[in-house]
């Protein structure tokens, strides 16, 4: 009841603006008793990933905490694991405002933030000050100035800074909002990045005493072709998992909508087939060597398990949860446990 109250004034307001006082607000309550406007009891179903043991299979996708500002009010809400970012080496301001848009017809929303944030350094400083023992992955990526060719060296110095605070490292070569970005899921830049992240995971193993997993976030505009490419690199690179889907480049099934022409990426209920089908074909690709967290259009319990079905480790939700609220994640551990 409170959620769907405060998602009404939410959705007078300008969506960044939306964002911001959100963020700021949990930030602010996620250690105190006003964290019982959100808090939740979620029902323990432990599920082992990458080699790790989450408390459930629901976790927040990269996106909405950037800074990792929130994250003990996550925890409050029940997830199981919340991934901040994508964080990358210096501070930047991402691309122009309006870079936000709400698709409320379609539960879809449109973003082309081009991953501000405030730098890994400022991230380190909240993984360090966060309350709570929940699982974090740490979502990478590069500066918008950084050249295609040397983007390698931006993930690398991300990787050095958070690896001793992260569950996990989430390697995002995938958002579109990025100039060239997406270049980096092909061929040798593709091979290239992917042993120098696995180099430097040993190397960070052997010095911290702890291995922390890495994963890759990847595009749903793919094809057939280019997911087996893919699958074949995160083998022969013994990646520990893969993150499948981020937001989509393509418009089919929000057209004559307003705000569908926006440039960026599409996330929320418009998604979910297209997410779901790359999860398909991926687990086809990686035959159970590389587990996989679906994203992409889970609005339900039902999105979920479909997830699930398709080949899905765990899941993530974003636009569903800003939809639908903190009881989403209760839904689908409860579906999840009778599945």
């Amino acid at each position: 009841m409170f959620y769907k109250i405060a998602q009404k004034v939410m959705f007078q307001m300008d969506p960044e603006l939306a964002h911001n006082v959100a963020i700021g607000s949990l930030k602010m309550t996620g250690n105190t008793p006003l964290n019982c406007f959100y808090r939740q009891h979620v029902k323990s179903a432990p599920v082992t990933c990458m080699g790790l043991t989450f408390p459930n299979p629901v976790g927040l996708a990269a996106g909405l905490d950037k800074d990792g500002e929130s994250i003990d009010a996550f925890h409050a809400m029940g997830f199981g694991h919340v991934e901040v970012g994508t964080v990358t080496p210096r501070p930047q301001p991402g691309n122009d405002q309006p870079r936000l848009f709400r698709l409320k017809p379609a539960q879809g929303i449109i973003n082309r933030m081009g991953f501000n944030n405030k730098g890994v350094d400022n991230l380190v400083r909240n993984l360090i000050a966060k309350k709570t023992d929940i699982m974090v992955g740490v979502n990478i990526g590069k500066n918008k100035d950084t050249p295609v060719e040397q983007g390698k060296n931006d993930y690398l110095i991300c990787m050095e800074k958070v690896y001793q605070y992260a569950s996990y490292i989430a390697v995002n070569i995938s958002s579109p909002n990025t100039p060239g970005l997406r270049a980096m899921q092909y061929g040798e830049l593709l091979d290239d990045l992917l042993s120098s992240i696995k180099a430097k995971q040993k190397e960070l193993a052997e010095k911290y005493g702890k291995y922390v997993p890495v994963a890759l976030k990847i595009a749903p505009d793919l094809s057939a072709e280019e997911i087996q490419a893919i699958a074949d690199s995160l083998i022969s690179n013994a990646f520990d998992g893969v993150i499948a889907t981020n937001t989509t480049l393509s418009r089919d099934a929000v057209v004559g909508l307003q705000h569908a022409e926006e440039m960026g990426g599409l996330s929320g209920k418009p998604l979910t087939d297209l997410s779901t089908q790359v999860i398909k074909q991926l687990s086809t690709c990686l035959q159970g060597k590389i587990p996989i967290i679906g994203v992409g259009g889970i609005n339900s319990a039902a999105d979920a398990l479909a997830k699930f079905d398709a080949g899905s480790t765990m899941v993530q939700i974003y636009s569903g949860f800003i939809y639908q609220g903190p009881t989403l994640i209760d839904q689908i551990v409860k579906a999840y446990c009778v599945k």
